[in-house]
């Protein structure tokens, strides 16, 4: 029994303990969570007092930007209204100036007015009295004349007369005069003009053909007996035939080019055929002049269909290949109305006018010089009128005339036309020029060029038409090049005349110089 007292005893004893123990526990729990949340209600208040101080810093740091921006706007808006102010005040007094202004050109104007209005006045009393005195003074003039106004009209419209008629009689004759005078100086420049068209530097030149012999022998069979071969060759072809010393040669001279051709194919035939008398000269002057015409009409269509011009008349194709044997300056007359229509033909292709009709009229601008030692006139006016005669259009007829600026240019194919014709005869080379001329030219070339600081060597090249200039480079720098070389071209064309262009071509070269041994 004691042992189960013990035991319940323990038990009891045991569960008090259990008891306390858990009492305890809990106690010691509870008083944990309460310390926990303690701290935790700590750390809310403390976090809760951080963000409150924080918004409070930030409202008052959001304060003091509000401030400083609605500051900042203050002082803009006060500056602006300052400038707003004295721009105003700049307005108001330049209103109040030009009102002043505009007020005392107002009393200037009304004063001017009163003062005009007096002389208006003043003016209107002179007037009248200037009537009165008028009409007094032509009373008193019939009176002392005895004439009334009408009679005294008649009788100076009378004198007038006289004296008019006496100072149109010295007016016509001064004109008379002088008209006569003009006229003699005008003959004297045509006679000047017609000597310089027929005997011009270039007659030695272009005047005379050169037929070559077998035999000197020939000479004195082409002589004939008594001289009778050689009469009735220049009576049929009317060309003089020179036999002087020049070994195996006969020239022809004669300013007809087509007759001095015909000469010349008829001697080449006869001295061919051996048989020289007068009737074998007339058969072989005949045959070279059929030739010779074939030769015309072949050239003429030969250059139409060169240039691609059709339609063009039978007689002014003839014409044209008579230019063949037409010179003018040494330059053959039709190549020359060639290259003129070619010309025409691009220009018209670029400025895009009708390259054909620009063709046909630069073909066609000199075909008055084919018969232009034949009639009288210019050779405008000659091709004009030829082209008027064969129906050639309106246009083409003026730019015949125009193209040496006689008339004014109706088209602009005749402008075309007229630049095409001063190319072609500028072209260096286009036109002869004496031996002496163009030596004497090139040594001026390079004269001018050797006259200028720091050239070492200048080379005239390309027959004139370029100046190779060689400079010491240490006198001309490459910016010195430019001015020198421009330079001498305005020298040139100050001192020089020249067909064309000249091309100068200043070289400066820097040489280094080693030899490896």
């Amino acid at each position: 029994m004691p042992d189960a007292i013990t035991i319940v005893i323990f038990v009891v004893i045991t569960l008090v303990v259990a008891i306390i123990t858990w009492f305890a526990a809990v106690a010691y729990r509870k008083k944990i969570v309460e310390e926990k949340i303690g701290s935790a209600e700590e750390k809310a208040r403390k976090i809760i007092d951080d963000a409150l101080k924080t918004a409070e810093t930030k409202k008052r740091e959001a304060l003091l930007e509000v401030k400083e921006e609605s500051l900042k706007t203050k002082n803009e808006l006060d500056k602006e209204t300052r400038e707003r102010r004295a721009e105003l005040q700049r307005y108001e007094k330049r209103v109040l100036s030009k009102e002043e202004s505009i007020d005392k050109k107002a009393d200037s104007m009304e004063k001017r007015e009163a003062g005009l209005s007096a002389k208006e006045e003043e003016l209107k009393r002179k007037s009248k009295e200037v009537e009165r005195l008028s009409e007094e003074r032509v009373q008193e003039l019939e009176r002392i004349s005895g004439l009334t106004s009408e009679q005294a009209k008649d009788y100076l419209l009378k004198t007038v007369e006289d004296e008019v008629k006496q100072d149109t009689a010295k007016l016509y004759k001064e004109l008379e005069s002088r008209a006569k005078e003009d006229a003699n100086k005008k003959a004297k420049e045509y006679v000047v003009t017609a000597i310089q068209k027929c005997a011009a530097d270039h007659v030695a030149e272009t005047t005379i053909s050169v037929v070559q012999l077998p035999n000197d022998e020939m000479k004195g069979r082409i002589i004939g007996r008594e001289g009778r071969n050689i009469r009735t060759l220049e009576t049929l072809t009317g060309v003089d035939l020179i036999i002087d010393d020049t070994p195996e040669a006969v020239i022809l001279s004669g300013f007809e080019p087509i007759r001095r051709e015909v000469a010349r194919i008829a001697l080449e035939k006869l001295i061919v055929d051996g048989r020289i008398h007068p009737a074998r000269i007339e058969e072989m002057v005949e045959k070279a002049q059929r030739e010779v015409e074939t030769m015309i009409r072949e050239e003429g269509e030969a250059a139409t269909l060169e240039v691609g011009v059709h339609g063009i008349h039978p007689e002014l194709v003839r014409l044209l290949g008579r230019m063949k044997f037409r010179t003018s300056y040494g330059q053959n007359a039709l190549k020359h109305s060639i290259e003129v229509a070619q010309l025409s033909g691009l220009l018209a292709g670029e400025i895009g006018v009708d390259v054909k009709l620009a063709k046909r009229a630069g073909l066609l601008h000199d075909i008055g010089k084919s018969i232009d030692h034949e009639m009288e006139g210019s050779h405008i006016q000659i091709g004009a009128d030829l082209c008027k005669k064969y129906k050639e259009s309106a246009l083409i007829i003026n730019a015949v005339e125009a193209h040496h600026g006689d008339v004014e240019p109706e088209s602009l194919i005749a402008c075309i036309v007229q630049a095409a014709d001063t190319i072609s005869a500028a072209r260096p080379g286009a036109r002869r020029e004496t031996l002496e001329t163009y030596t004497n030219r090139l040594k001026q070339l390079e004269d001018i060029t050797n006259s200028f600081k720091g050239v070492d060597k200048s080379f005239a090249i390309q027959a004139g038409r370029e100046i190779r200039v060689m400079v010491v480079p240490d006198q001309v720098s490459d910016a010195d090049m430019v001015l020198l070389a421009r330079d001498i071209s305005k020298q040139i064309e100050a001192e020089l005349e020249y067909p064309g262009q000249i091309k100068v071509s200043v070289i400066r070269e820097s040489r280094a110089v080693d030899y490896a041994k």
